[in-house]
C-alpha cells in the first residue's frame, strides 16, 4: 500500500460530495464511525448521523482540496492529516484542519474516524 493510494481515498471522498447525495458519503464511513465535522458542534456516531450532517453540508455545494497531506500506514490502518480548503456554491472558501483515518476491512480502505476543524487564526 502506498501512500499514494491512501491520498486518492480522500479525491474518493470528493467525488462523493460531488454527487449530492448524502448515502455516497456516508457509504464511505464504517458503520461506526465517528465524525468530529467541521461545521455542527454534534459529534456523529454512525450511518443516521453521519448522513444527518451531510445532508446539510451538500446543500452548500461543497469542492474539497487538499492543501497538505501527511500519510503514514500502519497495518491495517493509514492516517491522513492536514489541510484542506473547501469552496461552496455561494463563493464562500473556508480552510480547515482534517484527519482522516482508515481501517483495511478486507476487501477495501474504509473511514473508521474523520475529524474536521476551521482554521482558528
Amino acid at each position: 500500500m502506498a501512500q499514494s493510494d491512501i491520498q486518492a481515498l480522500f479525491e474518493a471522498w470528493n467525488n462523493a460530495l460531488q454527487t449530492g447525495d448524502p448515502k455516497n458519503v456516508v457509504s464511505l464511513y464504517d458503520t461506526d464511525a465517528i465524525l468530529l465535522p467541521t461545521v455542527s458542534n454534534q459529534v456523529r456516531h454512525n450511518h443516521a448521523e453521519i448522513e444527518d450532517y451531510f445532508v446539510h453540508f451538500l446543500a452548500k455545494g461543497p469542492q474539497g482540496k487538499i492543501d497538505e497531506s501527511n500519510v503514514r500506514i500502519l497495518g491495517d490502518i493509514a492516517i491522513n492529516s492536514g489541510v484542506y480548503t473547501f469552496t461552496f456554491k455561494d463563493g464562500a472558501v473556508v480552510q480547515a484542519r482534517f484527519t482522516f483515518v482508515y481501517s483495511w476491512n478486507g476487501r477495501r480502505w474504509i473511514i473508521i474516524e474523520h475529524h474536521s476543524s476551521a482554521m482558528p487564526e
